[in-house]
């Protein structure tokens, strides 16, 4: 368990930690900088009971709502992420640069070059968005030039929050991307709270009461599932070592329930958003067809039904696809076979490779339908409450969950590490 004066004793520890609260202060000082001639007083409203805009916002880390400097969060950059881990699924050559430290260096260095585009794609695509929903112009001033600095400005923001999420990853006290969601999630908390009491009514006390048991048994259901396992007992022949014999060794092989932690939701929002991002574009298209086609796609995604069926089914899908990226039953099995360890039971090679990708295929649907489930639980309850600000965010709730258990574990790491080296 870890303590803080174990934490403030260790001096790469407690520098690690000072350095990414700092980090999140900046990143929160400059969420509140507006990007230049923005008329943004029409947008709270159009995240009221939206769950696509809202969702939007959650990724932004809460600036989406005021139209800031950081409107477009770090969005860009796990899209541009994704896009390069289905390369690798797809061309032999970047699998292989995936496999070795150097390419992987390359990979990121391909992968922040592809985060400007996308940026300046998702910033324009926003603003056509939202000038269609306020039915105006966001702008105080319409000429080309303006839009031109917005979108420049906002293609900045993420580089920023790029750049600052890889110096925190760099602490080794937690992911520096997702804490930078759970910074703008907690933030977001205060605003919350206040919305809920300021619309309470006595007569609505029995769903208040099943809101806040329903929050709690989230948080327990979503600890529970991140730290539930499958344990694959692994036996290690004996090795000559020396003039020695040294005995058999026993360990084990840890499958978790629910590999992909938040990354699947976090690619799902990434691709949920490409459709109507695209469709921006043609909205106001010469031809009525592809006009028409574009309407009804943004129109689509804005229907909470339709979003909630995509969103989940996306979910499902990046768990499986996710988990294949992060363990491969055969390069495990060729592994402990190369250590002289084998499954009690089990014949090394082919076999131990069956034989784990069995077990994955059986654990991983149970998180798949665990994760989608908590992605669309806002939708279900504030179908159910009527009020859209009693909603249980379990996208919100699984992100700083797993960010914390995350930062925990990462931290208690180093501390076994700094005590194993005194």
């Amino acid at each position: 368990m870890i303590t803080f004066g174990r934490i403030w004793k260790t001096r790469e520890v407690r520098n690690g930690l000072l350095f990414v609260l700092a980090m999140i202060v900046v990143f929160r000082v400059a969420a509140h900088v507006p990007v230049p001639g923005i008329d943004a007083s029409a947008l709270p409203s159009l995240f009221q009971g939206n769950q696509f805009l809202g969702l939007l916002n959650l990724f932004s880390g809460g600036t989406l709502e005021s139209f800031s400097l950081m409107a477009l969060g770090v969005g860009p950059y796990i899209t541009a992420s994704i896009i390069f881990q289905l390369l690798g699924m797809i061309f032999p050559k970047i699998e292989e640069l995936q496999k070795e430290e150097q390419g992987r260096q390359k990979i990121t260095q391909w992968t922040r070059q592809l985060t400007v585009p996308l940026a300046i794609l998702q910033g324009y695509s926003m603003i056509l968005l939202f000038t269609q929903q306020t039915g105006a112009s966001l702008f105080t001033a319409s000429d080309v030039w303006t839009k031109i600095l917005a979108v420049g400005s906002m293609t900045a923001g993420t580089v920023f929050l790029m750049w600052l999420g890889e110096l925190m990853s760099e602490k080794k006290v937690g992911n520096g991307i997702s804490l930078l969601i759970f910074a703008g999630i907690v933030a977001g908390l205060p605003t919350f709270v206040s919305q809920a009491i300021a619309v309470y009514d006595r007569s609505q006390l029995l769903t208040v009461i099943v809101f806040v048991a329903l929050a709690l048994l989230t948080v327990v259901a979503i600890v529970f599932v991140n730290e539930a396992q499958r344990v694959i007992p692994i036996q290690y022949a004996r090795q000559v070592r020396g003039a020695r014999l040294a005995g058999a060794v026993t360990s084990r092989l840890p499958l978790k329930l629910n590999m992909g932690g938040v990354i699947p939701i976090i690619f799902a929002v990434s691709i949920v958003l490409f459709p109507t991002t695209v469709a921006q574009f043609f909205l106001n298209a010469r031809t009525p067809f592809v006009r028409d086609v574009s309407m009804w796609i943004v129109q689509a995604f804005q229907n909470q039904l339709v979003y909630g069926i995509v969103f989940a089914v996306l979910v499902f899908a990046f768990t499986f696809f996710y988990a294949s990226v992060v363990f491969n039953p055969t390069t495990v099995s060729q592994n402990l076979q190369k250590q002289g360890g084998f499954v009690p039971g089990i014949r090394p090679g082919t076999p131990t490779a069956e034989y784990l990708e069995r077990v994955m295929n059986r654990i991983l649907p149970a998180g798949a339908v665990f994760l989608a489930a908590i992605a669309v639980l806002p939708i279900v309850v504030q179908a159910w409450t009527g009020n859209p600000s009693l909603v249980v965010g379990g996208t919100s709730i699984l992100i700083v969950v797993s960010v914390v258990i995350d930062c925990i574990k990462q931290i208690e790491a180093q501390l076994s590490m700094h005590e194993y080296e005194m």
